[in-house]
């Protein structure tokens, strides 16, 4: 997989997101992509970037709101493979530990 994405969906609301959010995370599962979510987003792994714009667009229509806040960031590598985790691998080999602090 060479694009990997950053995707945060959420309605504007005072209350707790989690159900509008998981609506948002379920509807990646019509597209051929990996994910990980994670407290601020979720990692979108695919072979193009138009799926992500797709998956992504799925994931802001599933929302219910009168207003939705969506922000896509994008890496797409198209000289080499990558994936996320070696991404995070590659910091870590540079830190020389895990890319993680136990609070």
């Amino acid at each position: 997989m060479t694009t990997v994405a950053l995707l945060s969906v959420a309605p504007v609301i005072e209350d707790s997101m989690a159900s509008e959010v998981a609506k948002a995370v379920d509807a990646l599962d019509a597209f051929d992509v990996s994910y990980e979510t994670n407290p601020m987003g979720t990692v979108i792994e695919a072979d193009d970037a138009e799926t992500v714009f797709a998956a992504a667009a799925a994931a802001h229509d599933a929302v219910d709101g009168d207003r939705v806040s969506t922000v896509l960031k994008i890496d797409d590598k198209r000289t080499a493979e990558t994936t996320a985790d070696r991404k995070v691998e590659a910091v870590e080999q540079e830190l020389g530990r895990e890319a993680k602090r136990e609070r």
